[in-house]
């Protein structure tokens, strides 16, 4: 596994060490700011560097500082990473981590369905995987049956139209439910981020290199949307 990978994968860990890496270098720091009375003379009023109150103040700020960094630190480590999600490939036994099989691409995210006004959309989202894969740019389609049951075929059903209607090849998964009172927890995460869920079939969300989501697109974007390019092109920094 190569390092930038580790590093996303345990983004948590390196979090935690750097908390506790500050809270040490606070201490110490106290520690050392701490003023000290000559044991030859009397008793002097203590001095304070660096701040205008009081040796107590400056303890229970320092604590009070320490405690919403430590918070702030597990809370944001708390955040599972959007593309840590097991999904199984249509029509097929393989389970796929996203994280580990689109480290460091660009990925188009759209739940797709087979009989749709925006079903056309397919060959746009081909050409595009196309035109920008060998950039990094990796398109995923969810088949659902959430809207109106557009996608009621089995997924061989669904794979043998993609092929053979529109020689789909970019990656396509299980049948997934993406609206808000069911979605799976990859949809609430992106919607999360989004804010908003699938509005319709063939809605869009845009993740960058990094596993961080970009933006989202409604479903009547068209894959050759000026909007739409523009922000893969620059995600993929061309």
């Amino acid at each position: 596994m190569l390092m930038s990978q580790l590093i996303a994968r345990h983004a948590e860990t390196f979090q935690l060490l750097f908390v506790i890496a500050v809270v040490g270098a606070a201490i110490l720091l106290s520690v050392a700011l701490k003023p000290e009375q000559p044991a030859a003379y009397p008793a002097m009023p203590a001095q304070r560097p660096f701040t205008n109150f009081s040796e107590s103040e400056f303890s229970m700020r320092l604590l009070i500082g320490l405690t919403v960094l430590v918070f702030s630190a597990t809370a944001s480590a708390s955040e599972p990473p959007l593309l840590d999600q097991n999904f199984r490939r249509l029509a097929a036994d393989e389970v796929v981590n996203l994280a580990d099989a689109y480290a460091g691409k660009v990925l188009l995210i759209v739940n797709t369905a087979s009989k749709c006004g925006n079903t056309p959309q397919y060959e746009g989202l081909e050409s595009l995987y196309e035109e920008y894969g060998q950039d990094g740019l990796v398109v995923l389609g969810f088949p659902s049956n959430d809207f109106l049951g557009q996608e009621p075929g089995t997924e061989e059903q669904i794979q043998e139209f993609c092929r053979l209607t529109y020689s789909i090849k970019f990656p396509m998964f299980e049948k997934t439910q993406v609206k808000k009172s069911g979605a799976h927890p990859f949809f609430d995460q992106l919607a999360a981020a989004a804010g908003t869920y699938p509005t319709w079939n063939f809605h869009k969300y845009l993740i960058g290199r990094d596993g961080k989501f970009i933006a989202a697109f409604s479903p009547r974007t068209q894959p050759y949307d000026d909007e739409l390019v523009a922000a893969v092109e620059s995600a993929l920094g061309i």
